[in-house]
């Protein structure tokens, strides 16, 4: 890189080097022109007549397929590859082998670099990443500007659309107008090599002790609402920032001649083509927070710590950004922050969660043109369908700005209720709880005025560890969530782990139907010191408090009464250890399995409450996988089926005089919340903005009428009852 010469003759150099390092034949580098075409520029071992002549899409063939996707190819027999095209002037048809890798710059496939052999061979994976480091110092190349017109380069970039409407997916709720804020400024390594690795090593060192004192920071700040401190996450931030494994693969690619960002952006990049390839919904979402943490150390090594949090904010501004991570969204001023545009994340990534928790509309999953928007333009954020508007005309923005503003007026009237119970007109009252499983979302039980947790997910905290919690740990958590209730009832599920949520302590095996596998109570019996200390650190924080506990996935009779076993032997352990023991320890079971549902009399008289786990209940109920998009919306639970069978199990705990909540979506949204007042429930558990909603609805029904009309209904055979009950709504006056 630093020799004599133009650039071609540099980059010829350098796959001849290759090719020698890495024992192949062939040593090919293609850049990318115009967006769309991948030009051979270099190479040793094929005709070097093709040099500039041979061409690929994106897309075609194994260097376009490496192209469009962003991922190494490591191929012992190519030709056999159904992607591989044969180009009869590069004279390629005696090589089967082929390693390919795309050279990346700024998070954008630049170009593609591969090897080939005569022989059959599988690259070993050191082979792999020494082609990845090559990969990087070509980017560098090619950022220098010597081989392509940089006005050329910037063609391979997406062009935006003529029309400014843009569609994603509703991460968070809600509606918001503002000027467009980038984030981060846009971190990108210029200087990919080094002749002095100990001082690297040095700035590695310097920079990581600056973010690790960054993170404790904000994680010792006073303002926990304005300053956004999520303590778990924050944690989990922490335990990777220190994490020996990750600095030690850094200061490896160190040692090879990279500097202490290029090492960082490498590790990183292996992290995401990993990470990418997983199955597992949960840990690929992760991905968004080791992103941050990574931009976060280069942001220390180029001495550009700052985001757009430290900057002077105007008074709206909607966040625009490739992924966030949620401390990331923390670090903002909540009074300014009105919305957020991701390229990418998901609904279940930490940062949604968040965004959620502290009512900010956020959009993902735009496309890569979205980032083109200007700083400063004007943007609209429709958290509620999913759709961005940059710069919208003027009859589009008042429009919006209409419908802000009258959201606002009923975000007032929700806000206004808080202290008015849920009664219907004839006098019927309806308890309103929140779903929580974050320290946040317990903001939401004084902020709504709901009668308290119905269900509270204690899995997070074992998520986010690298080991099984301790009880000191766990009992210090819970004991924080009592006395954030400050006296209101929280009933804590017991761990609900496996299926899509998995924890990194306990080994897992590939399961075809995982949400029918080893998950939740199962595991509990499997590994009984799960759920021994976990009930142990639950009676441990309830010390002279009431404590409700309930147990997740039980299939049987027999199962709850193992259950209560456990919870028994616990007991009696702090008995005999003279612990004081809560003042009262009420037990209840979800019911998820639909198999429970014939077992209600023998169940019953057992236990203090129940809740149904709406979720898993209409899954299994209508064997629909929920995670799938294909069934999304195929099956309604206002249907008779599903209303009937919800309605057994009501008429089954009135007969036992067992309380019963229903957890779970169909509960947050006025309408489906109608039909189930209207079959007989009493409480209902659900998000802290559905309560709102919930209770104003309610507050509108003269529930004999609704009831009257909905008996009516069952006996049809329906695939929906949704559109006749809104119409009956509408036709009533009730607010839904």
């Amino acid at each position: 890189m630093a020799g004599a010469g133009t650039a071609e003759q540099r980059l010829t150099d350098i796959v001849r080097l290759v090719a020698s390092n890495v024992i192949a034949e062939v040593c090919s580098v293609y850049f990318l022109r115009g967006g769309e075409i991948l030009e051979l520029f270099a190479t040793e071992g094929l005709k070097e007549s093709a040099v500039h002549q041979t061409r690929l899409r994106v897309g075609e063939g194994l260097v376009g397929h490496i192209a469009a996707t962003g991922m190494p190819l490591n191929l012992p027999n190519a030709q056999k590859h159904p992607k591989f095209v044969y180009r009869v002037e590069t004279g390629e048809e005696d090589y089967q082998s082929l390693l390919g890798v795309p050279i990346l710059r700024s998070g954008k496939v630049v170009g593609v670099v591969v090897v080939q052999n005569k022989t059959h061979r599988h690259y070993m994976e050191e082979e792999k990443e020494s082609l990845q480091t090559v990969a990087m110092v070509l980017a560098e190349l090619l950022g220098s500007g010597e081989l392509l017109d940089p006005l050329e380069q910037q063609e391979a970039t997406l062009e935006r659309a003529a029309t400014s409407r843009f569609e994603g997916v509703v991460f968070a709720e809600g509606m918001a107008e503002g000027v467009a804020v980038f984030h981060e400024p846009k971190i990108e390594v210029v200087k990919h090599l080094t002749d002095n690795i100990v001082q690297e090593k040095v700035r590695l060192d310097v920079a990581l002790d600056a973010l690790q004192k960054q993170i404790e920071d904000m994680m010792s700040a006073e303002d926990m609402r304005h300053q956004g401190e999520h303590r778990e996450i924050l944690d989990v931030y922490m335990l990777f920032a220190k994490d020996k494994g990750w600095k030690n693969k850094i200061l490896d690619i160190i040692d090879t001649g990279l500097t202490a960002e290029a090492a960082v952006e490498k590790v990183q990049l292996d992290n995401r083509q990993r990470m990418q390839q997983m199955a597992d919904p949960y840990m690929r979402e992760r991905l968004s927070d080791l992103d941050d943490l990574a931009n976060r150390l280069n942001r220390h090594l180029m001495g550009r710590v700052g985001t757009a949090a430290s900057a002077n904010l105007p008074e709206k501004v909607i966040l625009v950004a490739r992924n966030m991570g949620p401390a990331d969204l923390l670090d903002y001023d909540r009074e300014k922050i009105c919305g957020v545009i991701l390229q990418n994340g998901s609904q279940t990534a930490h940062v949604s969660i968040v965004a959620r928790a502290l009512g900010i509309p956020m959009v993902g999953n735009m496309e890569e043109a979205l980032l083109e928007v200007a700083e400063g333009e004007q943007v609209i954020v429709n958290g509620i369908d999913g759709v961005v508007y940059f710069s919208p005309p003027p009859e589009i923005l008042q429009s919006y700005q209409e419908n802000i503003e009258s959201r606002n007026v009923l975000l007032a009237k929700y806000a206004a209720l808080r202290d008015k119970p849920a009664k219907t007109l004839d006098g019927v009252e309806v308890e309103l709880m929140i779903n929580a499983g974050l320290s946040i979302d317990m903001d939401g039980l004084e902020r709504t005025g709901a009668n308290g947790v119905g269900l509270f997910r204690t899995e997070f905290q074992f998520m986010v560890s690298e080991s099984l919690p301790r009880v000191g740990p766990q009992a210090d958590f819970y004991r924080d969530i009592l006395e954030a209730a400050n006296g209101k009832p929280v009933v804590f599920r017991t761990l609900d782990i496996g299926g899509d949520k998995p924890v990194s302590f306990l080994k897992r095996d590939h399961e075809a139907n995982p949400a029918l596998g080893w998950r939740a109570i199962r595991i509990a019996f499997d590994r009984p010191a799960l759920l021994r200390y976990q009930v142990r650190a639950l009676l441990k924080a309830a010390e002279g408090r009431e404590l409700n506990i309930m147990f997740p996935m039980i299939s049987d009779v027999t199962e709850f009464k193992m259950a209560r076993d456990i919870l028994n032997k616990e007991i009696d352990r702090q008995i005999k250890r003279k612990v004081t023991l809560p003042s009262k320890v009420k037990v209840g079971t979800m019911l998820e399995v639909p198999a429970l549902i014939w077992q209600l009399d023998n169940l019953l008289p057992m236990i203090d409450f129940m809740s149904i786990g709406s979720n898993d209940l209409m899954q299994f109920f209508f064997a629909c996988d929920r995670e799938n998009a294909k069934l999304a919306g195929r099956y309604d639970p206002i249907s008779p089926p599903a209303l009937l069978m919800l309605k057994s199990i009501v008429d089954k705990c009135n007969e036992h005089q067992v309380p019963l909540t229903l957890c779970g979506e169909i509960g947050g949204k006025p309408v489906t919340a109608l039909a189930l007042i209207a079959i007989g429930f009493r409480r209902l558990s659900i998000a802290p903005a559905s309560v709102g909603p919930i209770k104003m609805m309610i507050r509108s029904v003269n529930l004999a009428d609704v009831e009257s009309y909905m008996m009516g209904l069952l006996s049809r055979s329906d695939h929906s009852l949704r559109g006749l009950l809104t119409t009956f709504a509408k036709d009533h006056g009730i607010k839904i």
